[in-house]
């Protein structure tokens, strides 16, 4: 069967039943009042892509960037029905006091998910907050006592969930039984590592400097830190882990129904970067997940050629009866024996949204899954459930990527208790959960 055929079947249309497009206000409703903290690439992405499927109206954006806030009013307004041009804040409390929103979309760097996270829930508001949900453990496990001690309805960016093609490959090959029992999961990374960072000097008068730092450990300002190489920095990041590997490991927990690990073990550092660079995540990385009769092992790594060409980003899934090859871009389902080889691409919707091609920073490839994720996520509101990404699967994921980065940084493996949300015997690395903020700011999950 050709993959044309396939996603016409019954099966394929039963199987996305659950992420289709919803009504999601009556007629007369009020759109929703959505704000954005965090206005850069994702922030951006992830707020074209609610508009395009729900009545909304962006009541604010927030960035500690003035220029980029600007230039992301200007496009909201272009998009939005009213035409209004939403007002600009530079401070998240301000605005979340101000606007009182609905909605919070946060894509901010990863060392300002927290905060504001917990504000937006307190004021309530629901919260859709990109992945990892935080940089420490102890952030994490805060922000999931946020949405519960408040009832709010949180959706975490981790969109492999909500994805079309895997959601097809889950169905044909892992719910069928085709694949078979699951004991080894590769998940991998071959992508390209930092670059080369100009001396320091002062920041530009439009970006607050001070603000953008916040919490976390301070980092001289550099140009191409701001405004996406930040993530080549532990004090605003997990790493590649924490960018790439989140988003695999987490489809595979989805895909296998799986937990917390019950041990965790990573090694690794800067082994290829020039040593002068000021980056300061690690170049190469393996991690191993284990579960029972189950292990699940990251690799990552930043020179050389790419073990897969196909799948330089991606997670393979051994079974005792074939192999299950994912990407975000396509899967490959490889039999034991003479069985034909099964292949399906990303669905791509440019034709139906031709608007994602107008904003330039827009994921083809991750489109179709962010709005089947958005929908969701509205729907979750709605419905009073919890969505296909909440907050306590955002944290499980995430947190399990920071405890690999900690392994790694401290030299050994962790046993963890996931009841007690700490590590087995181990002060040292228990008081590793919870980093130090920095003045005024105080740690969620002090």
């Amino acid at each position: 069967m050709d993959r044309r055929r396939f996603l016409q079947s019954t099966a394929f249309a039963a199987s996305l039943a659950a992420i289709q497009p919803r009504a999601f206000a009556a007629a007369g409703d009020k759109p929703l009042r959505v704000a954005t903290i965090g206005c850069g690439w994702y922030g951006k992405t992830d707020l074209f892509h609610l508009m395009q499927v729900a009545p909304v109206e962006v009541v604010g954006l927030c960035d500690v960037d003035a220029t980029m806030a600007e230039g992301a009013a200007e496009l909201v307004a272009q998009r939005q029905p009213s035409k209004k041009k939403p007002p600009i804040y530079g401070d998240f409390r301000k605005l979340l006091a101000a606007e009182k929103p609905d909605i919070v979309n946060i894509g901010t760097p990863d060392h300002w998910h927290a905060l504001p996270m917990i504000a937006a829930v307190e004021a309530g508001a629901d919260v859709y907050c990109q992945k990892p949900i935080s940089v420490d453990v102890a952030e994490g496990a805060a922000m999931v006592a946020a949405a519960k001690r408040t009832g709010r309805t949180v959706q975490v960016g981790l969109q492999r969930r909500s994805t079309p093609h895997l959601i097809e490959a889950r169905d044909r090959y892992i719910r069928s039984g085709k694949l078979g029992k699951v004991a080894f999961v590769d998940i991998h990374s071959y992508y390209g590592g930092p670059g080369g960072f100009p001396p320091q000097e002062k920041p530009p008068a439009n970006l607050d400097w001070e603000m953008y730092v916040g919490p976390a450990p301070w980092l001289d300002y550099h140009p191409r830190i701001h405004p996406r190489s930040w993530r080549d920095f532990r004090n605003f990041s997990n790493g590649q882990i924490g960018d790439l590997c989140v988003h695999m490991f987490d489809v595979v927990r989805y895909f296998l129904d799986i937990g917390w690990p019950m041990t965790i073990s990573a090694s690794g550092g800067v082994f290829q970067r020039d040593k002068k660079s000021i980056a300061t995540i690690a170049d190469t990385q393996t991690a191993t997940f284990e579960y029972p009769e189950l292990q699940v092992v990251w690799t990552q790594r930043n020179w050389g050629e790419s073990g897969d060409k196909e799948y330089p980003w991606g997670a393979t899934l051994y079974g005792d009866k074939g192999t299950l090859k994912l990407s975000v871009h396509s899967y490959d389902f490889k039999p034991h024996g003479d069985g034909a080889a099964e292949h399906g691409d990303h669905l791509d919707e440019r034709d139906k949204y031709p608007e994602d091609a107008q904003h330039k920073e827009t994921e083809m490839f991750a489109a179709a899954a962010t709005r089947r994720h958005m929908q969701d996520f509205l729907a979750a509101r709605q419905e009073q459930r919890l969505p296909v990404s909440n907050i306590e699967q955002g944290h499980i994921s995430s947190a399990s990527c920071i405890l690999a980065n900690m392994s790694m940084d401290l030299g050994r493996s962790f046993k963890w208790d996931a009841a007690a949300g700490k590590i087995v015997g181990d002060d040292e690395a228990n008081a590793r959960l919870a980093r130090p903020y920095r003045k005024p700011w105080t740690h969620p999950g002090a």
